[in-house]
């Protein structure tokens, strides 16, 4: 029952996070939660949890692929292009990870998401700030 209740909060809380955040911020959040995932991928191969490993590649995958797809290649910003691609070659390296259950591959792939999300989140800042404060 506790499990049911907690699990109820997390989905309302990120609900919340979701329809208060703008765009970019929900990119963050994605960013947050394929670093999460490769991180719990690691962990599952460390305790021999494959079903686990292989549930949380997929998520990442999904994560990328979604965020590719949100890209605007239409504009043909050297930008967007690069994401795609990068995108893509995390993707790979996430499949390969998955079926060699290597770790170092799941780090590789994990410190390139570190390496990004700090600029999606100053993209964010302003935003944030310019947002009025709710309930005010």
């Amino acid at each position: 029952m506790l499990k049911q209740f907690n699990q109820a909060y997390a989905n309302d809380a990120l609900k919340t996070a979701v329809y208060g955040a703008s765009p970019v911020g929900i990119v963050v959040m994605l960013y947050e939660g394929a670093i999460k995932a490769v991180s719990s991928a690691g962990l599952a191969i460390d305790a021999g949890h494959f079903e686990e490993k292989a549930r949380m590649i997929t998520k990442a995958v999904d994560i990328l692929e979604g965020l590719r797809i949100a890209l605007d290649l239409d504009v043909g910003s050297d930008a967007a292009v690069n994401l795609n691609d990068l995108y893509v070659y995390m993707k790979l390296r996430l499949a390969k990870a998955s079926l060699k259950n290597d770790k170092e591959i799941l780090q590789e792939v994990r410190e390139l998401l570190e390496t990004i999300l700090p600029a999606w989140q100053q993209v964010d800042r302003p935003q944030a700030a310019a947002q009025p404060e709710q309930g005010r």
